[in-house]
């Protein structure tokens, strides 16, 4: 059953299914004009599928073409037989999987995981017209973070992580007030296959990006969710920063780390408007 921030009128194409081979493609959802001048690419957190940018899509479909990724192991996307070495494998999944679908230039949107992943694309490809990087940073914890998070998942599976991400993931009044849209999301972490997230935090543990940033010369915009703990403004303000091409940032209250799905409006007015630049 779909969330009810789907917007149901969004003009849906026939997914793109995973296939195993040399290379890992993964699972797309495209949305919106095939023809349009523009693609946007989404890209969720570790523990999400594209369900979560229900609401983006919604705004995104009546100008773009828009694909939305799900990361290995998450939704209909394979999980591969060896372990990524770092973010790079992760990113190169995407491009492969772009290729088949047969987009070449593009708009990414990336979230935590994904903002990671956008970053390595915007730095390291030509094919980025313009970056989005969300509750992300260029240092998500480490080896000790990702080494414990991957261990628990490994033996007890993405459910015992569930609760303690809805803590970090929503401010104590989103939990309150939108238990159930809260429960939508649990329940999704929950059906993320346990090793395909172990295999993205993995990549994550080895993800040190400050350095690199440099390389990114697109056009970007950072968002930051005021009351994110994990990813907090100065984090995104280091990206900033860092890159060399022009750069908007925005703050938005109220909002931890899944702002996108917390405060929709705000995410979306700064989304959209940069796009339409």
């Amino acid at each position: 059953m779909p969330h009810p921030t789907t917007r149901d009128d969004a003009k849906q194409f026939p997914p793109k299914r995973a296939t195993m081979g040399t290379m890992t493609t993964l699972h797309t959802t495209e949305f919106g004009n095939p023809d349009a001048a523009r693609t946007v690419v989404l890209l969720s957190s570790i523990a999400t599928t594209h369900e979560a940018w229900n609401k983006q899509i919604a705004v995104l479909a009546d100008d773009y073409r828009v694909v939305a990724v799900d990361h290995r192991g998450h939704g209909d996307s394979p999980t591969p037989n060896t372990r990524p070495a770092g973010v790079e494998d992760l990113a190169r999944d995407v491009l492969d999987t772009l290729d088949a679908a047969g987009v070449g230039r593009f708009c990414v949107v990336g979230l935590s995981l994904g903002g990671a992943i956008a970053q390595w694309l915007a730095a390291n490809t030509d094919r980025v017209d313009k970056a989005v990087f969300a509750a992300t940073a260029t240092y998500l914890g480490g080896e000790e973070r990702w080494a414990e998070r991957c261990g628990i998942v490994r033996r007890d599976g993405t459910g015992a992580l569930a609760g303690a991400l809805m803590q970090a993931w929503f401010t104590d009044t989103f939990r309150q007030s939108h238990a159930d849209e809260v429960r939508w999301v649990h329940d999704m972490v929950e059906r993320i296959d346990d090793e395909g997230y172990a295999q993205n935090g993995d990549a994550l543990a080895t993800w040190d990006f400050e350095a690199e940033l440099p390389k990114i010369t697109c056009p970007v915009l950072t968002i930051a969710g005021a009351d994110d703990a994990s990813t907090t403004s100065a984090d995104l303000g280091t990206i900033a920063k860092g890159v060399s091409g022009p750069v908007r940032s925005v703050v938005i209250s109220p909002g931890a780390h899944q702002v996108a799905i917390e405060n929709p409006d705000a995410f979306n007015s700064a989304l959209t408007s940069f796009l339409a630049e």
